[in-house]
């Protein structure tokens, strides 16, 4: 059975975030708010939660299009090659927003992503996800709840989102009703800058 918290958005409890760092150390799986759809999340250097939600995607870890989350752009150097002063003003300027970049991936990438040559890095404009990803302290791996095969709108409901996840992680969070609109896609990892899927986000700041 699932944990179910909530956590308000225009002032996050740091006691709750602690709660949820907890879990995520002790490598749960937590359903979170962004400033796109929910997202399913956990901690990036624990590979038994890295594993589960690959399960769960029905996906092998490897070959996983999990996005990582980040708080800022410091992380960057972490998971990304060197990239250009271009690159990075176009980063400055849509972060954080509704935008997922595809940028090219590092030497340093976790163990199960060190054959990618790329990587998704999103800095959601949520103050929720924001203040997880700060208080624990390194990204978390994250993929949206809805099932890309499901012709359904997005799950934007904490409670029917818990009605339906409750066996599958361990803490679902209740930020308030979510979007149903997914995050623009935009592949950054060559010369120009390509539109992999357009979303929330608008394409005009590029």
């Amino acid at each position: 059975m699932a944990e179910f918290i909530k956590i308000y958005p225009e002032n996050p409890n740091p006691k709750e975030i602690q709660k949820v760092v907890k879990v995520l150390k002790n490598g749960g799986l937590i359903i979170y708010p962004t400033d796109t759809v929910y997202g399913l999340g956990c901690d990036i250097t624990n590979i038994k939660a890295l594993e589960r939600i690959a399960k769960i995607k029905g996906v092998k870890l490897e070959k996983s299009n999990f996005s990582f989350v980040c708080e800022d752009l410091s992380n960057l150097s972490d998971y990304v090659k060197q990239i250009d002063t271009t690159t990075f003003k176009i980063l400055k300027r849509a972060l954080p927003g509704p935008y997922t970049f595809i940028l090219p991936g590092s030497k340093n990438l976790p163990n199960p992503f060190k054959k990618r040559k790329t990587v998704g890095i999103r800095v959601p404009d949520n103050s929720i996800a924001l203040a997880i990803v700060a208080a624990l302290g390194n990204p978390i791996v994250s993929t949206s709840i809805r099932d890309d095969d499901d012709v359904l709108e997005y799950t934007t409901d904490p409670e029917l989102i818990l009605e339906k996840w409750n066996n599958l992680v361990d803490l679902v969070i209740d930020g308030g009703y979510g979007d149903n609109e997914a995050s623009t896609i935009i592949d950054l990892s060559d010369d120009e800058p390509i539109v992999v899927r357009e979303g929330k986000g608008s394409l005009e700041i590029f």
